[in-house]
């Protein structure tokens, strides 16, 4: 479907409220986390399917809103779908960096639950990292050192000195996980094998080699 087509694309049967709206549901096609919460009219959900990337309809502006548009943190669409009652749209997409702006990957990060409760009464933050996200992010970070070498950067150093400095900062940072975990110390194994994991992270953008080539070799091995 076209550009032409979509504008033409009849969407009298979706049951918009009174203010022209109609809530749209945000869930990463990576992790099934339900992202956020927002809401489109006509126009944005049209602009949305032209543009694949998500468009909503602010309420406190009224006016039309890219997500990512100030952030970067857009959200590519893989596909949109609406309820029975046709009165709720369900967005499956693509999420690059967070989606929320208190800079958690899910808006859905504060528990209501009892054991969730301060003793002010105030929900408490219980929102794991997820390391495949994590690991996304630095990579976006590394790779944009890679193009820009910004003066200075510990990343932008190992690039100029190139691969053999890389493969030695990998070889150091493997045998240092090794004695961390011989040493049995959670806080060291953690700060180690982060260091191995940045450093992993560098050699493969400099062989061109992307993490979700590794993320699908990885899930070949689910046996």
């Amino acid at each position: 479907m076209d550009a032409s087509e979509i504008v033409a694309l009849d969407l009298s049967g979706i049951r918009w409220d009174a203010n022209g709206l109609v809530p749209a549901i945000v869930q990463d096609v990576e992790t099934k986390d339900v992202l956020m919460l927002a809401y489109m009219n006509e126009e944005s959900l049209r602009r949305t399917l032209i543009e694949r990337k998500a468009c909503y309809f602010s309420r406190s502006r009224q006016s039309l809103w890219l997500k990512g548009e100030t952030s970067g943190h857009f959200q590519e669409i893989i596909d949109i779908k609406y309820d029975c009652d046709q009165d709720a749209l369900l967005l499956t997409v693509q999420q690059t960096g967070m989606a929320c702006h208190e800079n958690f990957f899910s808006c859905f990060h504060y528990d209501l639950t009892t054991e969730g409760f301060k003793a002010n009464g105030k929900p408490e933050v219980r929102s794991e990292p997820s390391l495949g996200r994590a690991l996304e992010l630095l990579t976006d970070v590394i790779h944009s050192r890679n193009l820009e070498r910004p003066e200075g950067a510990y990343t932008t150093y190992l690039f100029e000195k190139g691969i053999d400095k890389i493969l030695k900062k990998v070889g150091e940072e493997s045998s240092e996980v090794i004695i961390a975990a011989k040493n049995a110390d959670p806080e060291e194994i953690k700060c180690e094998a982060s260091d191995l994991f940045y450093h992993v992270l560098v050699m493969l953008e400099e062989r061109g080699v992307s993490v979700s080539e590794v993320a699908k070799e990885l899930l070949k091995r689910r046996k």
